[in-house]
């Protein structure tokens, strides 16, 4: 079994590497979060053997992330990841001008400081309880379900719980139906968060494909039946970070075959409400099973800093829920629900501004990437543009950005094992104004990476190379 070092690296990606290009690509995984501070890995002679390398090269490798402070060494404890107390040069993280490309999401909406005065009297009349709200507030809870019952599927409140965002409602269903060892099926690529959570939970992952035209649903379907997964993380509507949609056939599809199969189907809604121009709305997923579980949250489409999500499960499940959730915390905090409260009864005001600026996200973002000499792929919502590089160089493209003050997460920060290297996520929710900047950084760390040459020459001496 390969370690996970070899799993992010991709032995394809990195065969015929020099060992300044592995101990590169190793830091760019340290740098990414892939491989975590403190984590042991392989001995220069396991490595050696499963690079199929000579193990000079592999201690070459390790001595430089060593003189970079990006591992430790010490005899008989193994060489761990470690980060630099300090960089010999200026780096994007320390930058307070740095452009974080890494976190996909938009400022405030407009209606976000008036939301917040007119809730303070519904704050005000909680005064006199515990503040603790384990389930959510009621208010919440129908102003959650009502949104379900105007896209399709009939919601009770009692079917709700409000949560801490959308990734600690994933946490506490995971906490709650989770079987350590088990397999989960995941989208590739998918939220990066999402497969860290699935796997502190301990799952083993099985990658399902998607790109900007949908997903691969016979590869799919053949998952669910041949391995029967116990759960299955998908994210539907404008999925992150392709943009793609499941039409409804698709939907039915999936919910009956993972029924079959015993698979439970965990649906994040997060992008759900990031319409642009699609043209036509599906039906949530939870409209063709009873034991879906969807989670969903405020975050895109009012404010990052409302941390305010929800669960909508069956009854029995919920009840579960409630009595796993004290474990880790007693509830969500109320003065954010309020504002939700007051915020989800003008959904029109909140898509509109959403709808604005990602239309306008997305044109800088189209209008940079032309610059550079790429493709906007078609992107008709949701958080961002799944771009294709043309050639296998995400990670060295990455690595340049930070010089240049950009932090851009390549490809494989998006996938299971290491791979993706041709693609890039670009995220369209930045202000013009910002997003042109950023785009005229990545422009020049393309021309440093490619030296002049077009991506396609790159490409075709990239394939010339392996062959």
């Amino acid at each position: 079994m390969a370690s996970r070092l070899v799993e992010q690296l991709d032995a394809q990606t990195v065969a015929g590497a020099t060992a300044a290009a592995l101990a590169e690509h190793i830091r760019a995984l340290i740098l990414d979060g892939r491989l975590t501070v403190g984590e042991r890995l392989p001995s220069e002679r396991s490595l050696a053997l499963e690079l199929r390398r000579s193990r000079s090269t592999m201690t070459r490798t390790y001595d430089l992330l060593e003189e970079g402070g990006y591992v430790s060494r010490l005899h008989g404890g193994g060489t761990r990841v470690a980060l630099p107390y300090a960089r010999g040069s200026a780096s994007a993280d320390h930058d307070d001008s740095a452009i974080d490309l890494s976190i996909a999401s938009m400022d405030s909406t407009p209606g976000l400081y008036d939301a917040t005065v007119r809730s303070l009297p519904r704050l005000a009349a909680l005064r006199a309880t515990s503040g603790y709200s384990l389930r959510g507030m009621p208010e919440l809870r129908e102003a959650v379900a009502q949104r379900f019952v105007q896209r399709g599927v009939d919601t009770d409140p009692d079917e709700i719980i409000i949560t801490s965002g959308a990734l600690n409602a994933l946490h506490l269903v995971l906490a709650t139906v989770g079987r350590r060892g088990e397999r989960a099926l995941v989208e590739q690529p998918t939220f990066p968060h999402a497969l860290e959570a699935l796997r502190h939970h301990g799952y083993r992952l099985l990658p399902t494909p998607v790109d900007g035209h949908g997903w691969d649903q016979g590869h799919l379907t053949d998952i669910l039946l041949r391995s029967r997964p116990h759960v299955a993380y998908l994210i539907p509507d404008f999925h992150n970070p392709t943009g793609a949609t499941l039409s409804d056939p698709e939907r039915v599809r999936i919910a009956t075959t993972a029924r079959s199969s015993g698979t439970r189907l965990v649906v994040d809604e997060t992008t759900t409400e990031l319409d642009i121009d699609r043209g036509w709305s599906p039906l949530p997923m939870a409209a063709y099973s009873p034991s879906v579980i969807t989670v969903g949250s405020m975050s895109k489409i009012a404010w990052g800093g409302m941390r305010i999500g929800w669960i909508r499960a069956e009854r029995s499940l919920i009840e579960r829920l409630l009595a796993v959730r004290p474990s880790f915390e007693l509830g969500t905090a109320l003065l954010e629900q309020c504002i939700a409260v007051d915020l989800l009864e003008d959904m029109p005001a909140l898509s509109a501004h959403v709808r604005s600026r990602l239309h306008a996200g997305r044109a800088a973002a189209a209008a940079g990437l032309e610059t550079i000499g790429l493709a906007m792929p078609p992107t008709h919502g949701g958080l961002s543009a799944w771009v294709d590089l043309e050639a296998p160089i995400s990670t060295t493209l990455s690595l340049a950005a930070r010089e240049h003050g950009l932090i851009l997460p390549p490809g494989p920060r998006f996938s299971t094992g290491g791979v993706l290297e041709r693609r890039v996520r670009i995220p369209i929710t930045l202000t013009p104004d910002r997003m042109s900047e950023a785009m005229s950084r990545l422009r020049r760390a393309w021309d440093e990476v490619l030296g002049g040459a077009t991506a396609s020459a790159a490409a075709e001496q990239t394939r010339t190379a392996v062959i």
